[in-house]
C-alpha cells in the first residue's frame, strides 16, 4: 500500500498515510523558496543628492564653495576626462593629491563641510564615477555630491 507505514503490525497499530503530509511539506517549501527576497548590500551606498545645485556649472567669478570634478567620455579615446576645475587630471594619485589639497584649504578657511561635487556626463561608466567616490572616501571626505547633469543624447 502506498504511503502506508512499513513495519509489524503490532509495533505500529495504526497505520498513517504520509503521502499527503509530504506532499503539503513540498508544496510550503516551494512557496517560501519563491517568495524569498535576497537583500542587496553591494552597489549601495548612501547619497544626498542636492536639490537645486549642480545644473549650473562652475561659477564664473566670485567665491568657490566646492570642489567640482567634472568628467566627460572622449568618444575618440573611448576615456574618461576627469577636470577638477580647469585642469585635466590624468591619474587616481594625481587627482587624489589635488582633491586632498583643495579639501585641506577649505579646512584652514573653517568650511570643513564643504562638499565635492562630481558632475558626470551621462555617457560616463559608473565605474569612473566610484572611483571619483573611494578617492574621496580615503581622503575622508564624507559630504560627496552628484551634479544634475545634462540629459543624455538621444
Amino acid at each position: 500500500m502506498a504511503g502506508a507505514s512499513i513495519g509489524d503490525n503490532e509495533e505500529n497499530p495504526v497505520a498513517i498515510n504520509v503521502t499527503a503530509m509530504v506532499d503539503v511539506i513540498f508544496c510550503l517549501c516551494v512557496f517560501f523558496m519563491c517568495s524569498l527576497h535576497f537583500r542587496e548590500m553591494e552597489g549601495k551606498f548612501d547619497t544626498w543628492l542636492p536639490k537645486g545645485k549642480g545644473s549650473q556649472g562652475m561659477p564664473s567669478e566670485g567665491i568657490i564653495t566646492e570642489i567640482r570634478v567634472a568628467v566627460f567620455w572622449d568618444e575618440a579615446k573611448q576615456q574618461a576626462v576627469r577636470m577638477l576645475g580647469t585642469r585635466v587630471i590624468q591619474d587616481d594619485e594625481d587627482l587624489q593629491t589635488r582633491i586632498k589639497s583643495a579639501y585641506d584649504d577649505f579646512v584652514r578657511m573653517n568650511k570643513p563641510d564643504v562638499p565635492v561635487t562630481i558632475d558626470a556626463h551621462a555617457l560616463v561608466p559608473w565605474s569612473a564615477i566610484i572611483d571619483i567616490v573611494n578617492i574621496c572616501k580615503r581622503e575622508h571626505i564624507e559630504k560627496i555630491e552628484f551634479a544634475m547633469g545634462a540629459a543624455p543624447p538621444r
